[in-house]
């Protein structure tokens, strides 16, 4: 395995830490698996694994992550990315991260370029939210992306709201889906190419992306983190949705009215909260591809 192992966990204390997180991801998932199990959507949750292409059942399996030695694992060993070595005549098993920075060598790179790049860029706070806005400018009821969810006001209303604020958005990710009418407006027009340079930490869909990132880098990943990552973007996502153009009072999520100046401070304020979460989380999936490819 490449790079120094942290730790290394005896049977009992590795089957204590994945029984603990058994039960934790079980209860985060429960309502989750419930509506999946009989086809409900639900507008918050269903991004969680729709739009990020994760699994329930990958973020209940357990994983120690990168540099974790486990004794006692033989049943483990045959895992995709898993290896048993000799360690001082004991057998264990861990993380075969040498062969996955062989296979996705690329993918660290980049994700470690763009986080870092993230982490050093200062954060902004002033797009209001209007991102969302954006992906509705000019559409009737019919012809928005959730279909399924109420508008809160006329196609006139939500225009006049989005000319008043500007757009201002950072992320390609978000950005890509605004209207036609509605890209030309933005600040910046973004490419995939520029992600590196536009990304900054006060972004909720950048925050959001933190868990994609953890997903794809498992079982580096220790699942701690990876359900770390999906408590916040969850969290996020309910304000992105309670701060947009949509009615989710169906589901029991009050509006956070950014057309407002009241609105706008709630936003601002549980905004910079979630940055400051999400920069810790940042910091320990950097962590984690530094100790992959052997720089910790």
């Amino acid at each position: 395995m490449t790079g120094p192992a942290s730790s290394t966990l005896s049977g009992q204390q590795w089957r204590e830490q994945r029984d603990a997180h058994a039960q934790r991801a079980q209860r985060l998932l429960a309502d989750v698996i419930e509506r999946r199990t009989h086809g409900d959507k639900h507008p918050v949750e269903d991004f969680m694994f729709d739009y990020y292409r994760l699994r329930p059942g990958q973020l209940l399996e357990w994983h120690p992550g990168v540099g974790v030695e486990l004794e006692d694992a033989d049943d483990l060993a045959d895992r995709r990315w898993y290896t048993r070595t000799e360690v001082a005549g004991r057998a264990v098993v861990g993380v075969d991260a040498e062969a996955f920075v062989a296979a996705r060598g690329t993918t660290l790179d980049f994700t470690q370029r763009l986080l870092g790049a993230t982490t050093r860029r200062p954060a902004q706070f002033g797009c209001f939210g209007m991102h969302e806005w954006a992906m509705v400018y000019g559409l009737d009821q019919h012809e928005a992306r959730h279909a399924g969810v109420p508008l809160r006001f006329s196609v006139a209303r939500t225009r006049e709201i989005v000319d008043a604020n500007g757009l201002r958005c950072t992320h390609y990710d978000a950005f890509r889906f605004f209207t036609d009418e509605a890209a030309p407006m933005n600040q910046r027009q973004l490419s995939r190419d520029d992600q590196v340079e536009t990304d900054q930490g006060g972004c909720l869909h950048v925050n959001m992306d933190l868990y994609k990132f953890a997903g794809k880098l498992l079982p580096l990943t220790p699942s701690e983190l990876l359900l770390d990552t999906y408590e916040l973007a969850r969290e996020v996502r309910e304000l992105d949705m309670r701060a947009s153009a949509y009615d989710l009072s169906g589901w029991g999520y009050e509006p956070v009215p950014v057309e407002t100046p009241a609105g706008k401070a709630t936003y601002v304020a549980m905004q910079r909260g979630f940055a400051a979460r999400a920069e810790v989380l940042r910091g320990r999936l950097l962590d984690v591809i530094a100790r992959a490819l052997g720089q910790g």
